[in-house]
């Protein structure tokens, strides 16, 4: 939670979205040796993959938190904008994009097994061209589509389309998570916000 007595600013805002990334970067990076199959990949794999698509997996997490909450996004417990704040740190392009991705997702009534399957796609589908076995990052994407299709076809037997709706999310959550990133580089740019080291170089790697 930012200090309570420093008035709410850009500045303040990003810096403690900054910090929330960074924390958040540790979480995905414990989380994804957790999906079967993706340690089995080589190192050098599993960190392009990780490189490629970490802003597109946080962006969807955010999307799951936020779902209750119609027009705010919550990027922790403590730390909630709504149109108000987000037009206060002159951040209203960020929070309507993001929120636009929400009402997506809720609509679609998305629920925390697709939501998982769905982040682990994410992952394996990263937009990385320095990917050393293709193949075995196809098997694992193969793997978790065939792992969805199996969830819809047991629980939403009435909807044959779901999967398919679900899957068609992806390219605006891809279009999303890179407005944000343009955002990200413009204020490292700026040097006005600290930045910590691992989420700095996660940055970086998707200049």
């Amino acid at each position: 939670m930012p200090d309570p007595t420093i008035p709410e600013s850009n500045i303040k805002a990003m810096t403690t979205l900054c910090d929330l990334a960074d924390r958040e970067l540790l979480m995905i990076i414990g989380w994804a040796k957790q999906i079967p199959g993706f340690s089995s990949l080589s190192l050098v794999d599993q960190m392009s993959l990780l490189r490629g698509s970490w802003m597109e997996v946080m962006l969807l997490g955010l999307v799951f938190r936020s779902l209750p909450f119609p027009e705010k996004l919550v990027y922790a417990e403590d730390y909630i904008m709504d149109d108000m704040k987000s037009r206060i740190c002159t951040l209203r392009p960020l929070y309507v994009c993001t929120t636009q991705l929400v009402q997506r997702y809720r609509h679609l009534r998305l629920e925390k097994e697709e939501y998982v399957t769905l982040k682990a796609l994410v992952l394996t589908n990263s937009d990385s061209a320095q990917i050393e076995d293709a193949q075995s990052v196809q098997d694992l994407q193969d793997l978790l589509q065939e792992a969805l299709h199996e969830y819809e076809m047991s629980h939403h037997p009435n909807e044959p389309r779901r999967g398919g709706q679900l899957l068609l999310t992806l390219p605006l959550l891809r279009q999303t998570a890179s407005k944000v990133l343009h955002h990200f580089h413009s204020v490292r740019i700026q040097s006005t916000v600290p930045m910590h080291k691992l989420f700095l170089e996660m940055l970086e790697a998707k200049t």
